[in-house]
């Protein structure tokens, strides 16, 4: 669950109290109707049936007002149609476990992700060959197309300078490789994902740079002045590298049991049985351990002589031992 808390000018008010008069009223908006009332009047059994509280009203409103808005025509945000965009991988999917992160950072079930997405526009992005010449635009134009946003997305998942939390919807596309004034290519594996203040940082003049390793992760690399050895790779936006294992890497066995032959030879230690005294079973049994104290056993520790020099008790005496 995300908190949500805050203030309204009167004017912001004034719109939502009509709005949550409309959409929160008892049988609107209910996830729990086959077909929920998001418009019109709902029907008396729609009515009846509602259980939410006023908070649960108002929740599942804010939720049908968003989805009403961005049904509409919004324009673009960075290059991409304003929608939720959500990035996981085919491992969670198929397991049915796990999560989606969106492009703001919000972390999001698994089985919410695919009722979400059961009338989305789904994309499958893979990383571990070439993409295709779409995604592969060299030098035919500087600005990343809405295909290879798409996929800096879903790999990258937002700033990838170590530390930034600014997620996708808030990045540009960064020639991370080399700059498109000195050459650069438009292509996805030379680019990357940077907030605005962290991109302009980059820059042959001082700044920083940064580089793709074999591996595909960006590097951000501090001019000589700032480096203290941090972290170059932000892992911020991508939990799922340092939780599973890679996708189609094999799964690690793990023998919980030892393999006994392979244990060294040794010999318990133990301490040789003392032979039976005959005179023992001519003895009641409260006197066998005692027999055995004195014959085996270790003698009982005595304490050593002890004086207590300058010391009283409570009632002021002074005490001295034996």
């Amino acid at each position: 669950m995300t908190a949500l808390t805050g203030n309204l000018t009167p004017e912001a008010a004034a719109v939502w109290e009509v709005l949550f008069a409309k959409f929160a009223a008892p049988g609107m908006c209910n996830p729990d109707d086959d077909q929920p009332c998001t418009c019109g009047t709902p029907t008396q059994a729609q009515i009846d049936n509602d259980h939410r509280s006023l908070a649960q009203r108002r929740h599942d409103a804010l939720l049908v007002v968003g989805r009403i808005a961005l049904m509409t025509d919004l324009g673009q945000l960075n290059g991409l149609p304003v929608s939720v965009i959500v990035r996981t991988t085919l491992r969670d999917l198929e397991s049915r476990a796990g999560i989606g992160v969106t492009g703001g950072g919000t972390k999001i079930p698994i089985g919410d992700l695919i009722r979400m997405g059961a009338h989305a526009s789904h994309y499958l992005a893979v990383f571990d060959q070439a993409t295709g010449s779409a995604l592969n635009l060299f030098r035919a134009r500087r600005i990343a197309s809405p295909a290879q946003r798409v996929v800096l997305i879903a790999r990258d998942g937002g700033c990838t300078k170590p530390g930034c939390t600014v997620g996708a919807y808030g990045c540009q596309a960064h020639h991370a490789t080399a700059d498109w004034a000195d050459g650069g290519n438009t292509n996805v594996d030379e680019m990357t994902l940077a907030c605005g203040p962290h991109n302009r940082l980059v820059h042959s003049d001082g700044g920083y740079s940064t580089t793709i390793d074999e591996h595909g992760e960006v590097e951000w690399h501090p001019p000589p002045g700032l480096d203290h050895g941090q972290n170059r790779i932000n892992y911020h936006h991508r939990p799922e590298l340092l939780l599973a294992p890679p996708d189609g890497g094999p799964e690690p066995e793990w023998d919980l049991e030892p393999d006994w032959e392979l244990q060294p030879d040794f010999e318990p230690e133990s301490e040789p049985e003392p032979e039976w005294m005959p005179e023992w079973d001519m003895k009641p049994e409260p006197e066998w351990d005692l027999d055995w104290d004195n014959d085996f056993g270790h003698p009982t520790p005595t304490p050593p002589d002890w004086i207590l020099l300058d010391a009283t008790d409570l009632t002021g005496k002074e005490v001295r031992g034996p």
